[in-house]
């Protein structure tokens, strides 16, 4: 592998939780590694994830971990995960288990430039952007 890059999520104690939601929108199976694997048994963030990964059948990445207790959580911020294309029955699925229990900024309708466009918060305060783009004749 030369190199890729990829989204690398943090989370105030809920990574393997919204990992595991992840693995259920876009398939695959998550890996997870806690603070007390890497020395930190007996510390409060035993449980914590330091590092969790997510290579989805997709073939999309997603990395996430959980800040420690002596840490300020910083909820994302200034940024979105897109995701794009023209598989509009991929796409619409999932953006229907994103958005479920999320917060909708914009519904996933057409818009002037002719793509179905929509913005959510999932569940756990990720923002996400979805546009399926309009087949061209």
């Amino acid at each position: 592998m030369s190199s890729r890059m990829n989204p690398y999520l943090t989370f105030n104690g809920d990574a393997r939780q919204a990992m595991e939601f992840y693995a259920d929108v876009f398939g695959g199976t998550p890996a997870f590694n806690t603070f007390a694997e890497f020395g930190g048994s007996d510390s409060a963030d035993a449980d914590r994830i330091m590092h969790g990964m997510l290579e989805t059948d997709a073939g999309y990445t997603i990395m996430a971990g959980d800040v420690t207790a002596d840490m300020q959580f910083e909820p994302m911020a200034g940024s979105s995960i897109s995701l794009s294309g023209d598989d509009a029955d991929v796409l619409r699925g999932y953006w229907e288990k994103l958005s479920a229990e999320g917060t909708v900024n914009m519904p996933l309708e057409k818009q002037v430039w002719g793509d179905e466009f929509g913005m959510c918060v999932d569940r756990f305060g990720v923002p996400w952007m979805v546009n399926i783009s309009s087949r061209q004749a």
